[in-house]
């Protein structure tokens, strides 16, 4: 066709360089891309398709045992991650001695509650401290009012709650399982009860950070051996943590545990991106989450067989001493190798994978051993991800993905305290156990839908669906929810009477639990799905820098909660507004995004610039698509020049083609 020939006539002309081509449709490199003096051999960077088969895929024995390598730890790390749950529950406590001349303080033979509305009853009543996000609007009085439950106050100021604080021992009913925890080591409450947040800080300030730093150095030196100095640092801190002799020494170690933490997940979940084929990846990513739940469920049993704060603490850290036989057994990332231009360690490594594979020679037909040789003399070539604010489309892609991450784990609180808080008043919800267990059974559905729905609507098309239901969850409770109670409060007319008579409390309180549990359902999928997209389309030699963004984004959305806690709940309803309103910019955003799904993974900048995103539905069979692709821009301007300089159109051509007669 005529456009053809221009487009050789565009590429050709004395002077003029060729555009850069996209990558092919199975997402690597495209065979004519660059000269090897350049670059290295294309075979080489392409490593989904010829270095990846060569080595026998995920069906090779080895690379088996490195993916189960990787999942192991993600049991241990589901124990630290919700380890603050029971070592920093804040239990019920009263004044030593209140209720130990009378059974009616509700206090059994074993230290644990009984009967609270008989608690409620007594003259020196005393001070119930359940979790602060069920104590924001409720009364400080002590069962005048006969509910079902005695009202749970907020956290005692100075002012209102002077005399409930005038003790200086006390006794606690610990809910966690456990018979001693921190706050009451320490005894963290009253004026001393901001504490027990800073000590929450801690742990998620030192993930955030340990994602920013220990992602740019796994980028820089390596995944291994980021994963193996995070995993002696986290048995230094972590064991310590449990010989802590005050809260400021908790809180510190604490922060500095986390931080090794977030060394550890951000590099084996690298580590699992790379080792899998385009086909596996989203499979064996989820059987890690799946693991890290079973720690999640298993937390209850292990607090209530340790009993005591130190004993859990220092079970938890130990099974990581398993992991320092990663140093002899884990190999570096040959796929950072490869992409690092590091061919001397490559070839030794894909040595060593063809030796434990019983891989023959002869099985390397597209050449990738002599290619190999010819590029051993190169020098490497890393990459910091300061180099993504030079790109055009991969920044806005990390972008998307941190904002996206930050509204899902950031409004999970919000719904998760309109469930469990003091807005609704079910007494099942008030057991720690039902609220733990509730929590862990939301997130565990939550993945398996997850599963469902990027298997048939891709990557980007799930994150647009979870996110719609994020936003209309959150924007119902928010809107309707206020709406009725308005309504309910003053009928000024017979449709509003009518109305106001129809929507009890207790509706009104249903309604507000599953608009929660559809926010939780969803968000909890935004959040997860938007770090597994981020180290989807991240290039190999930037892939731990960029997903240390996300995952820090991710912790800052967490942060939320210990804030809106430390200040009592004040804010809160502007918190859940904010955040429904970036659940809005998000579904917009996200159609910016590409569709990752069965494409190979990006290894060097170039790669993930010209990740482009494609239409969210595929166009009919014969119809023009009206996006144009960087190539076809390039291709478009050459056909412009060489009209420019005299080459004329044949009749009946026309831009997109020939016309039809």
């Amino acid at each position: 066709m005529a456009i053809d020939r221009r487009r050789e006539a565009a590429g050709g002309g004395p002077g003029r360089q060729p555009p850069l081509p996209p990558l092919h449709p199975g997402g690597g490199p495209h065979p004519s891309c660059c000269s090897a003096a350049a670059a290295p051999s294309l075979l080489l960077l392409d490593y989904d398709g010829s270095v990846l088969p060569f080595l026998g895929g995920l069906g090779g024995g080895y690379q088996k045992t490195l993916v189960l390598l990787t999942w192991i730890p993600a049991l241990f790390i589901g124990f630290s991650q919700f380890s603050d749950s029971f070592l920093l529950d804040q239990p019920n406590f009263w004044c030593r001695g209140a209720g130990k001349d009378t059974e009616l303080a509700g206090v059994t033979t074993s230290g644990r509650w009984g009967d609270m509305g008989n608690w409620t009853s007594l003259p020196t009543t005393p001070f119930s401290t359940a979790p602060w996000e069920a104590a924001g609007n409720r009364s400080n009085s002590s069962g005048a009012d006969g509910g079902d439950t005695p009202p749970l106050p907020s956290p005692p100021d100075k002012g209102d709650n002077a005399s409930n604080c005038d003790c200086h021992a006390w006794d606690y009913g610990i809910r966690a399982g456990l018979v001693q925890n921190v706050v009451s080591k320490w005894d963290l409450v009253c004026d001393n009860a901001w504490k027990v947040h800073i000590a929450k800080f801690s742990l998620l300030v030192g993930l955030i950070f340990g994602y920013l730093i220990t992602g740019c150095i796994a980028d820089w030196v390596g995944r291994r051996p980021v994963l193996l100095f995070s995993i002696i640092f986290i048995l230094i801190f972590g064991l310590t943590v449990a010989l802590s002799v005050n809260v400021t020494m908790f809180s510190t170690l604490r922060f500095f545990e986390g931080f090794c933490l977030a060394g550890i997940i951000l590099t084996l979940y690298a580590l699992r991106i790379e080792l899998c084929p385009p086909g596996k990846r989203f499979m064996i990513t989820m059987v890690a989450s799946f693991v890290a739940m079973a720690g999640q469920f298993l937390m209850p049993g292990l607090a209530a067989l340790c009993r005591d704060w130190q004993v859990l603490q220092a079970l938890i850290i130990c099974p990581f001493l398993l992991m320092l036989l990663y140093w002899s057994i884990f190999p570096e990332s040959l796929r950072w190798l490869m992409a690092t231009q590091q061919f001397e360690s490559a070839k030794r490594l894909i040595l060593h994978f063809t030796q434990k594979n019983c891989v023959s020679p002869e099985s390397d037909i597209k050449g990738v051993m002599p290619e190999l040789e010819k590029e051993l003399s190169r020098r490497p070539k890393k990459v910091c991800i300061v180099k993504v604010v030079g790109t055009r489309n991969l920044w806005k892609n990390i972008v998307v993905l941190c904002v996206n991450s930050l509204t899902g784990y950031g409004i999970h609180h919000c719904f998760a305290r309109s469930m469990m808080g003091h807005e609704v008043k079910v007494p099942l919800l008030e057991n720690f156990y039902a609220d733990y267990y509730t929590t862990a059974s939301i997130a565990l559905v939550s993945c398996l839908a997850m599963c469902l729905v990027v298997r048939f609507l891709g990557r980007r098309g799930g994150l647009l669906l979870f996110m719609i239901l994020t936003a209309l969850a959150s924007l119902l409770q928010l809107g309707l929810l206020n709406l009725i109670g308005k309504y309910s409060q003053h009928p000024d007319s017979e449709l509003q009477l009518k109305l106001a008579v129809g929507m009890s409390d207790s509706v009104k309180d249903k309604f507000s639990i599953a608009f929660s549990i559809v926010g939780m359902f969803a968000s909890h999928a935004v959040g997860s799905l938007s770090v597994f997209f981020c180290a989807e389309i991240t290039p190999t030699v930037i892939r731990c820098g960029g997903l240390g963004l996300v995952l820090a984004s991710a912790g800052f959305g967490m942060l939320t909660a210990p804030i809106i806690e430390l200040h009592n709940q004040k804010g809160y309803f502007l918190h859940h507004i904010i955040f429904a309103c970036c659940t809005l910019i998000c579904i917009i955003c996200i159609l910016l995004l590409p569709e990752s799904r069965d494409q190979n993974l990006p290894e060097n900048i170039s790669n993930g610039e010209h990740y482009t995103r494609q239409p969210l539905l595929p166009h009919k069979k014969g119809e023009q698509p009206l996006l144009l692709t960087n190539a076809e821009l390039k291709d478009y301007s050459g056909l412009h020049d060489a009209a420019a300089a005299g080459d004329t159109l044949p009749e009946g051509a026309t831009a997109n083609g020939m016309k039809a007669m």
